[in-house]
């Protein structure tokens, strides 16, 4: 009778999903005064962010695609080769004079800002209410007299939308304002590439703005005959209504008068259609609200930040910082990190297409990147460097990293995820197989081999030693190395699925021929012979956990060596951390099925180092409470990390296996997710109350194979079968668009 009522309570139970909610919105009282608490809205091309200064309503507009390319880095002056003999030589000054300071002495090439445009607060009155509604992406400002702003910009189409509804609108005139390119007084103000140096220093001269009625147009001229132009357009629709748009176009001009306003209720209708597709990608829902409303907005954000035919994410992707400056590193391309955590969550969160805008990057810019190999490195394949531009142009700075040997390896894992996750067989031929095999050709022709093992000329883990010449290791760094291991794996694995067995065959040999992990009784170690001695941001040293993938917590033979890690990083404490490496520290413990420990730093993340609008700001805000950086630079990445973070409790892929609610704490007395993706294509529901499994549905996108590490007993809910065993995998089989539903004994 017992059993009978399991089976019912399995075939039966309710599945509660977790779109976001009003709950998950922002929603303050008051506009922001600081354009890093601003309401962000995006739509991976364009952004705004929406605050006040001045006492005027600022929308502080980007585009992804303004930058300052010139060339301040020679890049042609040297080859790695050379790098080598001035270690040698104890001549490491020049390197850093050559690859180093150009990086923090010029202002360019850099990420630009666009403008702004606002309006007069004293006009609307007081604010009430400020909300983002994740739901709609829409900022909704309620004023006391009960006139309404509402903005947004829309999901795909180049434009942001305004529409002011209420009392009479027709002085509620929006203007633009042009960024000051033109302020000899600051022009030489001493400030840091963290700080943001000051825009005069560009040399430009001050855009004009031309004026009518109801449209504006502001004219910058950048560099080298470069300009953009950002369109301001409004109509008067009523007494009580009026309606408006913005755009920034590059490199080309845009008449206002041949845009319409006509059709702005369809518009709206496809904006919105565009964001209810997106939300139903996936949910999840857990018992912590705050982590679950960060959550929401983070993932919020990777919608506004990451879209097809729009450029790769950079350090703060379409809200860069308004403040009179450049934007914090020059909002450039961090392939040392930066950009490889931003687009984790995509992946098991199920938004390929928005995953896919990185490998699409990164393929565009592989020819001037193979190029790059050949000059610098000296050897045929395919390497990326650490700090680019927008068209993939080494902008130098640490070279350790900025010009790392392995860089190639960590960004050709994204085209091996939105392979393995899509399973698409033609991404594999036509991106994902060349892509990696180049990869791996260059780190083949690189590496040397002695006594049967193969080497890097020099070695380094970012940033360790930060960017003194003991950054750089004579032996392998457990970075490079984890990386070299993971992508002659990856190599393999892709030629297999070529049907070229003998080439998948070499790459292993190659894999073969790399040292072991260098470990001591601390676990990972930084380099050989070099524990981890003191806290550190980066968690490097610990990729082969995650996100490689290559050490795996249900191995015994492995399990000792994870833990150890963890602990150690743990005892060594958090001073030197900033806040992306409490949401990576968080996929460390998860992999090690530590929940409590997970969450603890997810906690950590989302309540002292983001702002009141849920940006990542590096620094601790409350003072050093867990760390000794206590600075607000607003970078991206933190924010995925954290939301991967959540992914992995309750879902993970790895090794061939997928394995379910992995990592929840024991006080998660329930959780739930909806159309959570993993590696071969599956689609997954799942939900879990107490220690069972009481809804599995999984629903393959391609043929394949389901295989689930899970100690208790699955069976079919229809059938009452259990699934097929394989030692401690269970698995089952499915056909492309089959749906099976399990729960467990």
């Amino acid at each position: 009778m017992k059993y009978l009522y399991l089976i019912l309570f399995c075939s039966f139970t309710v599945f509660s999903f977790g779109q976001p909610t009003s709950d998950n919105n922002l929603h303050f009282d008051q506009l922001a005064s600081r354009w890093d608490e601003a309401i962000p809205l995006g739509n991976g091309q364009l952004g705004a962010l929406i605050w006040k200064k001045d006492n005027m309503i600022r929308f502080s507009l980007d585009r992804a695609d303004l930058w300052d390319e010139r060339k301040a880095f020679a890049i042609e002056n040297h080859k790695f080769n050379w790098v080598q003999q001035q270690i040698k030589n104890n001549s490491y000054g020049i390197v850093q004079e050559w690859g180093d300071a150009p990086y923090d002495r010029s202002p360019y090439p850099t990420k630009l800002p666009a403008a702004s445009l606002f309006f007069d607060l004293a006009k609307f009155g007081t604010v009430v209410s400020n909300v983002l509604d994740l739901e709609q992406a829409t900022n909704i400002l309620k004023f006391k007299d009960g006139r309404i702003l509402r903005t947004f910009i829309h999901a795909y189409k180049p434009f942001g939308y305004f529409e002011i509804t209420g009392n009479n609108v027709s002085d509620l005139v929006p203007q633009l304002i042009p960024h000051q390119y033109e302020n000899s007084a600051n022009k030489d103000e001493n400030k840091s590439v963290v700080e943001g140096q000051n825009l005069a220093r560009l040399g430009y001269k001050q855009g004009n703005i031309t004026r009518t009625s109801n449209y504006e147009v502001l004219h910058q001229k950048t560099y080298d005959n470069h300009f953009f132009e950002v369109v301001l357009r409004w109509e008067k629709i009523s007494a009580k209504k009026l309606i408006g748009y913005w755009t920034i176009v590059n490199d080309q001009k845009v008449a206002p008068s041949e845009l319409s306003l006509k059709k702005y209720t369809e518009e709206k209708a496809s904006h919105l259609h565009w964001w209810s597709n997106y939300w139903s990608k996936s949910s999840i829902t857990i018992p912590e609200k705050n982590l679950e409303k960060q959550y929401y907005l983070d993932m919020y954000k990777l919608g506004a930040v990451a879209r097809e035919g729009a450029p790769a994410i950079t350090l703060q992707a379409v809200w860069t910082a308004d403040n009179g400056g450049l934007p914090p590193w020059k909002g450039d391309f961090h392939n040392d990190l930066n950009t490889q955590l931003s687009y984790w969550p995509a992946y098991s969160g199920n938004r390929l297409a928005e995953a896919k805008s990185y490998t699409d990057w990164l393929w565009k810019i592989r020819k001037k990147n193979s190029d790059f190999t050949k000059q610098y490195f000296g050897v045929d394949g395919l390497n990326v460097p650490g700090v680019l531009t927008l068209n993939g142009d080494p902008m130098g700075g640490w070279i350790q990293y900025s010009l790392s040997p392995t860089i190639g390896a960590w960004a050709a894992q994204h085209f091996y995820w939105q392979w393995k996750y899509s399973m698409d067989k033609t991404f594999l031929r036509e991106q994902a197989y060349p892509y990696i095999v180049e990869s791996a050709t260059y780190l083949k022709n690189i590496t040397t081999l002695k006594n049967g093992l193969r080497y890097l000329p020099l070695s380094s883990s970012p940033e360790y030693n930060d960017n003194s010449v003991s950054a750089w290791f004579d032996n392998w760094t457990n970075f490079d190395l984890s990386l070299a291991h993971f992508l002659f794996q990856a190599a393999s694995e892709v030629s297999t699925a070529m049907g070229k067995p003998q080439e998948a065959k070499n790459w292993l040999k190659c894999k073969a021929q790399l040292p072991h992990y260098a470990t001591d009784e601390t676990g990972l170690q930084v380099a050989v012979n070099l524990p981890m001695k003191h806290s550190h941001r980066h968690m490097s040293p610990y990729m082969a956990i995650y996100p490689l993938d290559l050490l795996d917590i249900n191995n015994p033979q492995e399990k000792e060596l994870i833990e150890s890690s963890l602990d150690h990083i743990e005892k060594l404490g958090t001073r030197a951390w900033v806040g992306y490496s409490f949401a990576w520290m968080a996929c460390l413990h998860a992999r090690a099925k530590q929940g409590k420990e997970a969450v603890i730093n997810l906690q950590k993340f989302a309540q002292n180092f983001c702002s009141t609008n849920s940006f990542h700001l590096n620094g601790d805000q409350k003072g050093g409470q867990y760390s000794d950086f206590t600075y607000r630079p607003f970078t991206l990445e933190g924010n995925f990390a954290f939301a991967q973070g959540i992914h992995e409790l309750l879902i993970q892929s790895k090794n061939n296996y997928v394995e379910i609610f992995p990592a929840l704490p024991a006080e998660w007395a329930t959780a739930s997710f909806k159309n959570l993706r993993t590696m071969g294509g599956f689609i997954v529901n799942a939900e879990k109350r107490g220690d069972k499994i009481v809804m599995l549905k999984i629903t393959a996108t391609e043929d394949g194979t389901f295989r689930i590490f899970e100690p208790k007993t699955l069976m079919h809910v229809s059938t009452k079968k259990t699934l097929q065993k394989d030692n401690t995998i269970q698995y089952v089989k499915l056909k492309k668009g089959q749906t099976v539903n399990l729960c467990s004994l």
